[in-house]
């Protein structure tokens, strides 16, 4: 039995006309810097971490080359895919001085060797992100998330999700120039 003198969906009608602001509401309690990805034209985020053999990773390491970076986890199935690919344009591009450098995301531990094992090297260089606090600063919401930096640290290409090998490709041209 209804309660009042109200339509029979008049609930559903404006708890629909309430959800656009209950989005905007949860968005609010969004730290901000979940919410950034690093923009084309703007310098790269800074970082520090650690190989899995504990010598440290920085992209102050590979400053005045250009630098492909790749967000990755051994349980991401893209990641995965496009590991062979990587391996294969890392080689190629390797001679005009691209680094390629493999952030390993919240990962179990060992996965980051064992990836490496797996794909006969596709990084040049591993990193761990175990708290995933990197990956936050690179907007690495889910994987694989791919960043292209030129020789002056400026971010050329950001992509989060799967890129097929002439848009790797492409991208590493672009950061090569």
């Amino acid at each position: 039995m209804r309660r009042g003198n109200f339509p029979p969906f008049a609930g559903v009608v404006s708890g629909v006309r309430f959800l656009p602001i209950a989005a905007a509401a949860a968005l609010a309690f969004i730290p901000l810097t979940a919410l950034a990805v690093p923009q084309k034209g703007q310098p790269a985020p800074a970082f520090a971490l650690k190989s899995p053999d504990g010598k440290p990773v920085t992209l102050a390491s590979v400053k005045g080359k250009p630098v492909y970076l790749n967000f990755y986890a051994s349980w991401c199935g893209p990641c995965n895919a496009e590991a062979p690919s990587i391996k294969r344009l890392r080689a190629k591009y390797a001679p005009r001085g691209l680094q390629v450098l493999g952030i390993d995301e919240l990962d179990a531990p060992g996965q980051a060797v064992a990836f490496q094992k797996k794909y006969d090297n596709p990084y040049g260089v591993v990193a761990v992100d175990e708290s995933g606090e990197v990956g936050k600063t690179y907007g690495a919401i889910a994987m694989p998330v791919h960043v292209f930096i030129n020789r002056r640290g400026v971010v050329r290409t950001y992509r989060l999700g799967e890129m097929n090998p002439v848009e790797i490709e492409t991208a590493i041209k672009d950061a090569l120039k």
